[in-house]
């Protein structure tokens, strides 16, 4: 495998496996090793060593070694936001993954970092940000536009031409109607509703959908 298509993943916790799974599948990467805390080092997330922490990604960016970034985002994009930050000062590059499970139109695009897992749907003219998530068995429409450090969580659906502000998760199984548009940091809860543009950062949940936090 030619050094170009070497990954290193960054956060060895669930979603990492998940991850996992997925470039695996893909096939193209060899998953070189992850990092994670200093007292994990040697351990293993599956088949793979945890072989350092964030600080090394300097290092290996050095060495020509691509990135994902596999820290889960479970509300805000906070953690995900700052290593990807940390990275780009070193001059890390970052793949960009798609599982071949999933359906991706050849009019859409995703930035650097981003991941589309197993099952997904992304529409025609979609454009998705930088370090994203687009989870098991979600859908973003077509015309949609999803900011970067963004988590659409498993089994959620994203109507056409919706717009998702930046460091936002819209959780699993949650429905963003047609054209609705949400600010950036933005938390909808699972399985919410949401009918009528987000205006305001913070978390959302029901239906009909009211802030909580």
């Amino acid at each position: 495998m030619s050094s170009d298509k070497k990954i290193i993943l960054i956060g060895g916790g669930g979603h990492c496996k998940a991850c996992i799974d997925v470039i695996e599948t893909e096939g193209s990467w060899y998953i070189h090793g992850i990092l994670d805390a200093a007292d994990r080092i040697g351990q293993f997330v599956l088949d793979y060593p945890v072989i350092g922490t964030d600080d090394d990604i300097a290092s290996y960016a050095s060495q020509g070694f691509y990135f994902l970034i596999t820290v889960g985002q479970v509300k805000y994009a906070t953690v995900r936001q700052e290593i990807f930050e940390k990275a780009k000062k070193a001059n890390a590059l970052f793949a960009t993954v798609y599982s071949p499970k999933a359906h991706v139109s050849k009019y859409a695009t995703a930035g650097e970092g981003t991941i589309v897992m197993h099952y997904a749907h992304v529409g025609a003219d979609v454009v998705i940000g930088r370090n994203c998530v687009i989870n098991n068995h979600s859908n973003v429409d077509h015309d949609a536009n999803v900011g970067s450090h963004c988590h659409i969580s498993t089994g959620a659906v994203v109507n056409g031409a919706c717009v998702i502000g930046d460091g936002s998760m819209v959780g699993s199984r949650a429905v963003l109607m047609q054209s609705v548009q949400i600010r950036h940091d933005v938390v909808v809860g699972a399985g919410s509703v949401v009918l009528k543009n987000i205006e305001e950062s913070g978390i959302y949940a029901g239906y009909p959908l009211r802030k909580i936090e």
